[in-house]
């Protein structure tokens, strides 16, 4: 209080603050105001009261004891009427509870509300206060009962009018009233001197100010969270959103807690590592419970069940509609840096975090060359969802081979809870995908002489499963494919063509094999769809049967 008044502009010997008891524990100013506003909130919630007395302000504890007792006798005559006017206020006006709002000041400043509240009264007003200040909550519970009773106890007021003998009295100074037979304890609110001086009174209860603390609440400090290692996938994946660029390879991170941001930095060496961008969501993860073995691709895998614990979330069914718009879509694992997207149609719950995901659609995306046989048990999983972050690498950075380190944002990159990975972007998004329906030479009738290798273009393109386009977009730049005549692991020679055709004459069959190929000959094949970009797409392999 001196230190308010002190900024206030008062001087040290005007302020005389013996009145007062007490210690505030923490004070906030939020704000620019003045100091009487501070004292104000003060005086409402430890219950004292200034007033200015020989030319000093002078503080006081209510419920101090009576300096004085008056009759009837002691007061001047009203011109009319009573000389003492006693006025009671309506129980509807009176709160029927308090609120206070205050910080403990026993724990990390944590917000407390304290309640005190009269059962048995007509009122049902409810009266909240917040205080900037740090309390102790039995300190602020009982100061708050003290605030009730002083309100009820305060609804009786009175006024009447002194002589100028009685000068010594001052506002905040307690006296007792006999009227009408009856002794009863005020405190003066103020006083105006004139012919006479005229005093109102407020009636208080010393008892108010003697109230035992409230319950002790136990104090829970804050316990620390402490954040380990996330659990980090990068996955080089085809394009599986418009919003995101396809050549962007994704990220996915789990930490329990979660941190709210998970950080990507890497660098081309080790060291002077640079942010790259910040994971908001944790992404649902988990492992393969046992082994997926390979299945059929274009259509649905009934022999597979792949049953994955998650860290977190929950798996649904979906109906085809749903799935064949791309719903349930996850990334398994089937060797280092291999990713194949799988769909599942049906999800049931087996146990806590364990799910029998069945009715699925294999090497999704283009991923078929991706299909593990088997994708072994603990292999790392990854839901498709909106929770997985683009990398924001240029295609002018595919190929270069970079150090990661993801943890969490409020940690320092050079902290124990980040994950060291190698990884280098290889542009997966741009890969052309393999071609699809080679033609089977035995299927048309033919003689031995040159041989037309036919096949069918497949698109990258999102826009691709269109399917009242009557030819899927090209992707590339130019149309190009590469055909590699093989024997066993050896390549006999490599075709290319700007078409879904490549001629192979017969002047190479008779080179590569010392005669036409004929009736009962097979010859084996790598059909490749070609990128400015990336070079080779994903190869598809065939077996030739005349």
């Amino acid at each position: 209080m001196r230190d308010l008044c002190l900024r206030a502009g008062l001087t040290a010997d005007q302020i005389d603050v013996s009145g007062l008891w007490g210690a505030v524990e923490g004070y906030a100013v939020t704000g620019i105001e003045a100091p009487r506003n501070a004292l104000t909130t003060l005086g409402r919630h430890f219950g004292f009261d200034a007033v200015e007395s020989e030319g000093v302000i002078r503080f006081f504890m209510r419920g101090r004891a009576a300096v004085a007792t008056l009759t009837l006798d002691d007061l001047v005559a009203a011109e009319s009427g009573e000389p003492i006017e006693l006025t009671r206020a309506q129980e509807t006006e009176l709160p029927q509870a308090l609120k206070w709002s205050v910080t403990r000041a026993d724990e990390d400043y944590d917000a407390v509300v304290v309640e005190a509240r009269r059962i048995t009264v007509e009122s049902s007003r409810i009266s909240s206060e917040s205080f900037p200040m740090a309390v102790p909550a039995e300190e602020a519970e009982r100061r708050c009962r003290r605030a009730l009773m002083e309100a009820w106890v305060g609804r009786e007021t009175a006024s009447f009018r002194l002589p100028p003998s009685r000068l010594a009295l001052d506002p905040t100074d307690v006296i007792w009233l006999d009227h009408d037979g009856r002794l009863t304890e005020y405190r003066l609110t103020s006083v105006a001197d004139g012919e006479a001086r005229n005093v109102e009174v407020i009636r208080q209860d010393r008892a108010t100010a003697t109230l035992a603390p409230g319950t002790p609440r136990r104090s829970t400090p804050e316990v620390p969270v402490v954040f380990g290692e996330p659990e980090v996938a990068l996955l080089d994946l085809p394009q599986i959103s418009e919003d995101v660029a396809p050549h962007r390879p994704l990220v996915a991170a789990f930490s329990a807690p979660w941190p709210g941001e998970i950080a990507v930095w890497r660098s081309a060496s080790g060291d002077g590592f640079e942010w790259l961008t910040g994971v908001t969501f944790p992404a649902q993860m988990g492992v393969l419970v046992s082994d997926l073995w390979s299945g059929p691709v274009s259509r649905f895998d009934h022999g597979n069940e792949l049953i994955v614990d998650l860290r977190s979330g929950t798996l649904g069914s979906v109906t085809d509609l749903a799935l064949f718009a791309g719903a349930n879509a996850f990334a398994v694992e089937s060797a280092a840096g291999v990713w194949e997207i799988v769909q599942a149609g049906t999800a049931e719950l087996l146990a806590e975090g364990r799910y029998r995901l069945t009715r699925l659609l294999r090497g999704q995306r283009g991923t078929e060359h991706a299909i593990g046989n088997p994708a072994p048990a603990g292999a790392r999983v990854a839901v498709l969802d909106t929770s997985l972050a683009a990398l924001p690498v240029s295609e002018a950075e595919l190929g270069i081979a970079w150090n990661w380190r993801v943890g969490p944002a409020s940690h320092p990159v050079s902290g124990d809870t980040y994950v060291a990975e190698s990884f280098t972007p290889t542009g997966a998004g741009l890969r052309p995908f393999s071609v699809a329906h080679v033609e089977q030479p035995w299927r048309t009738p033919r003689t031995p002489g040159d041989l037309t290798i036919l096949w069918v273009r497949r698109s990258r393109a999102l826009s691709a499963d269109n399917w009242t386009a009557l030819e899927v977009p090209m992707s590339e730049q130019i149309e190009a494919y590469e055909v590699e005549i093989r024997d066993g692991a050896s390549v006999k020679r490599t075709l290319s063509a700007n078409t879904t055709s490549a001629l192979y004459t017969a002047a190479q069959q008779t080179a590569d094999w010392g005669a036409l190929l004929g009736p009962g000959d097979s010859l084996a094949i790598r059909i490749y769809q070609l990128s400015a970009l990336v070079g080779r797409g994903a190869p598809k392999t065939e077996t030739l049967y005349f």
